[in-house]
């Protein structure tokens, strides 16, 4: 496929090149205007498409700067020049390149300074978004430092605040910006916001069929259809996977439907819009480096398996009131539910001596040292004792069960009336989530059998009848260690902000702003063995924004922020916060003493720059960033004794995440050349002892209990790499045919429950990419990728485990647990566009600094 892009810093502009018509050809039309990408959304109602109206530019020669008209900006967009922070932005065309991947992390991964990829799933649709160390991910307990919005709308979950973006099809997407340092994001903003606007038919128009296969025998398709009709548009895009993973019992098979229905006049626009989605996946989780130096393919015990639904409904609008204000807003209706499936290792023992029943199966004591033993006898769901029989290497099938009802909206007014004869943007608005949620787990006692697999059926075929295999419900006389649970529970969050952006001066523009946060957790224990669940916290918080940006020329910026954020706890992290009865994470709640919000001052300082006709007529752009971000209470999840599954949640005291960015970027119509570079340093700004109890460092604390490690300021937080390099071409051999190449380098990073930083890290690593498109008519495109080009072994996730004898028969020495990475995987297929052949369109230039 030819793609005709040019980056730009500042401005946005457009140059017709030779080829641009087979660049549309295998695609619909796509119609984005000029200044849909020269502008930025800086608050979450309102898509950058819909708050425009059209342009027109001047057309300039390949690798200069066009003059363009200053368009009608409605609500928070703004030119990339009056923005005082960091913004990237990743476009259709960017998530066209890594079709083959079938998710848009990877794109975000390969092309945006200072993210990196965590995959503790085993699968590349599963994965941890790491932003600046902020992270951003599908896996309930994992703090979430992101707040990630769809159409205007808070898709962060109800339950855990996770992000599933595995629900949302790629090649719906019209352009994500990732934005830092801004408040009226809301919640979960610590590190920035993600901020995802999708096509309607208004933006895209033509019918595409996509089919494409590859390694593990990965079969997928989708329809791509939008269409124009008078004053109506109608969008669908739906599409398929099915594949067997890398990995032994790792199978994904997703769907997904994306549908909008858009009405314009003059002065206003509507959509109506849905989002349908089923997903699973099977064996998420980290295997023993002693099973994987055997086989790169091996698992731990299974099954493991996430099953999500989600039904989306949402309407949003925008009307120009008069020819400065304008008025915006959106409704939804989000229901969201998953299953998680879980065959794990139990810790279980006979009750000995020291109970009185001593032939008995009871929970493991190591972390509770000075519990009575008869509170750890495991009972069934009738209150039965279960006999224990000796050499038979207990498990459990672990379920879990989060179901929620999500609905809420926002309103926004945006005014640009001259302020004492100086140009200015007001915006003010208020957003409403409301969700209702049930969350359900519980445990079957099981057997592991030579295969790791976990069954439950008490005839067991190699260890003979088990007594007891099967009980559901396990629970201890105490309720510790292993409980069911219950919960039902609503969050309430309200939010309230303004922001306004003045000219002082032709450059010099200044941004002020605020958001009220409030944000109300109520949860209430349906099973009698934790009442402490039950309980309402409320938290709220006032978030200052301050900015300046300076432009010196066309084509060189300065900016600088300050502002703050917050998170409220999650549900799960308020009812887990005990380290006296640990969750099963992510399978259950118990009594929790309170845990704070996390709060984040954010500094940053940088510029944006151009260079028309750098060499041989191309356009160069760059910046230089650096920022900081200091948090206070910031949220762990700390594991205990016994079992590596199992944990609970902290707050400590002070951390810091910091840093600098500096990319480049060369365009020169058939060739495209970027690289960048970013120093992340993430560290702990205290002294204090933190729970880690299968770290081989660790020493017991002053009660005896095992598993401490002493954190001092200046430690890194685990799974951060300080180095992170960037670099990728693409170039158009032939009209019509186009390659490319991308590198991804990043330095070790140390592994989680290592926050002492005294083991080995996990290793530096770099990937090999390759992507490649023919168009072999107008209608018609064949399209290949290569990921892990070089079929380099690494990891990008670790974290320790109890060793031992694992099913009677395979010994394990080592505590480290890791995921490996995708292996080589080659992906091909081809594109047709139906109907007659669109109109051709220059491509945008895409501003990316």
């Amino acid at each position: 496929m030819t793609k005709r892009t040019l980056r730009g810093s500042l401005l946005l502009s457009v140059a017709l090149v030779p080829g641009t018509a087979w660049a549309q050809g295998a695609g619909g039309q796509a119609s984005v205007r000029l200044d849909e990408l020269s502008v930025v959304a800086t608050t979450p109602v309102g898509a950058v498409g819909d708050s425009l109206s059209g342009i027109s530019a001047a057309q300039a020669p390949a690798g200069q700067l066009p003059v363009v008209s200053e368009p009608r900006l409605r609500g928070g967009a703004q030119p990339l020049y009056k923005i005082p922070s960091t913004v990237e932005t990743v476009t259709a065309a960017d998530l066209d390149v890594d079709r083959g991947t079938f998710n848009a992390v990877a794109t975000l991964a390969r092309k945006t300074p200072g993210l990196n990829l965590s995959d503790s799933q085993g699968n590349n649709n599963r994965v941890d978004i790491n932003y600046r160390g902020f992270q951003a991910s599908p896996v309930t307990g994992v703090p979430q430092g992101l707040a990630v919005y769809q159409n205007g709308v808070r898709i962060n979950e109800a339950f855990g605040d996770t992000v599933n973006l595995d629900l949302i099809p790629p090649s719906a997407i019209q352009r994500i910006d990732v934005v830092t340092s801004n408040p009226v994001f809301g919640l979960n903003a610590l590190g920035g916001a993600i901020n995802i606007q999708m096509k309607n038919g208004f933006t895209w128009q033509g019918t595409d069929v996509t089919l494409l296969g590859g390694s593990d025998g990965r079969i997928g398709g989708g329809l791509e259809y939008g269409k124009v009709i008078g004053p109506w548009s109608f969008y669908f895009n739906g599409d398929g996977l099915n594949d067997r993973g890398w990995r032994y019992q790792s199978p994904t098979t997703i769907g997904r439907v994306y549908t909008d229905l858009g009405y314009r006049t003059l002065d206003s626009e509507f959509h109506i819009i849905g989002n349908f989605a089923r997903t699973f996946f099977g064996a998420a989780a980290a295997t023993p480096v002693d099973f994987t130096h055997l086989d790169p393919r091996a698992i731990f015990t299974y099954p493991q398996t996430t099953t999500t639904q989600l039904g989306t409904l949402q309407v949003t609008g925008r009307v120009d009131i008069s020819p400065t204000w304008d008025l915006a807003g959106n409704a939804y209706f989000r229901r969201f539910s998953q299953q998680y499936i879980d065959g794990n290792d139990a810790e279980f023992e006979r009750c000995g001596r020291q109970c009185s029943t001593p032939d008995v199966l009871r929970f493991d004591d190591d972390g509770f040292p000075n519990v009575n033993f008869d509170q750890l006898r495991l009972r069934g769901a009738n209150g039965q004792l279960i006999p224990r029989t000796a050499g038979v290497p207990y498990g459990t099938l672990d379920t879990t069960k989060t179901e929620a009802t999500g609905y809420g909206g926002s309103l926004q007014a945006a005014n640009r009336d001259r302020v004492f004869g100086f140009n200015n943007s007001f915006v003010v608005g208020g957003s409403i989530d409301v969700a209702d949620y049930s969350y359900k787990s519980s445990s079957t006692l099981g057997v592991i059998n030579p295969d790791l697999s976990v069954t439950i059926d008490p005839n067991n075929p190699n260890y003979g009848f088990i007594p007891g295999l099967g009980t559901t419900q396990l629970r201890t006389d105490g309720a510790l260690g292993i409980a069911p649970s219950a919960v039902l529970g609503s969050n309430l969050y309200m939010g309230l902000y303004t922001t306004d952006t003045i000219d002082l001066t032709d450059q010099l523009s200044l941004t002020a702003g605020a958001r009220l946060n409030f944000a109300r957790v109520s949860t209430q224990d349906q099973t009698g063995f934790s009442p402490d669940v039950t309980g309402t916290h409320y938290f709220t918080k006032i978030n200052p924004l301050a900015g300046l940006t300076y432009r010196f020329t066309p084509g060189l910026s300065l900016y600088g922020s300050y502002s703050e954020s917050n998170r409220a706890p999650t549900p799960l992290e308020l009812a887990c916060a005990n380290p006296e009865r640990p969750c099963l994470l992510p399978n259950s709640l118990v009594a929790d003493p309170p845990l704070k919000q996390v709060t984040a001052q954010n500094y940053e300082v940088g510029i944006r720059g151009a260079l028309p006709n750098f060499y041989d007529g191309g356009l160069l752009t760059y910046k230089v960033a650096a920022f900081r971000n200091d948090l206070a209470n910031d949220i762990l999840q700390l594991a205990t004794p016994g079992n590596a599954a199992r944990g609970y949640f902290v707050n400590v005291p002070a951390t810091r995440r910091q840093g600098i960015e500096v990319g480049g970027e060369f365009t020169r119509g058939d060739l495209s050349v970027y690289a960048n570079y970013a120093l992340i340093d993430a560290t702990f700004r205290f002294t204090g002892t933190l729970s880690s109890p299968n770290n081989p460092f660790s020493v017991p604390d002053a009660d005896g209990n095992p598993g401490e490690i002493l954190v001092t300021p200046g430690k890194k937080v685990p799974l951060i790499p300080d180095h992170q390099f960037k670099v990728g071409f693409e170039y158009m051999v032939l009209p019509g045919w186009r390659v490319g190449m991308n590198l991804q380098a990043f330095s070790s990073s140390y592994y989680r429950g290592d926050e002492s930083n005294l083991n080995r890290k996990l290793p530096a690593y770099y990937v090999l990419g390759l992507n490649t498109s023919y168009q072999i008519t107008p209608k018609l495109q064949v399209f290949g990728l290569v990921t892990n080009l070089t079929n380099n072994r690494y990891t990008t996730f670790g974290t320790f485990f109890e060793p031992g004898l694992v099913a009677n028969r395979y010994p394990v020495s080592d505590v480290r647990t890791t995921t490996l990475a995708q292996p080589l995987s080659i992906y091909g297929g081809l594109r047709y566009s139906f109907g007659a052949d669109p109109v051709p369109m220059a491509e945008p230039i895409i501003r990316k600094y």
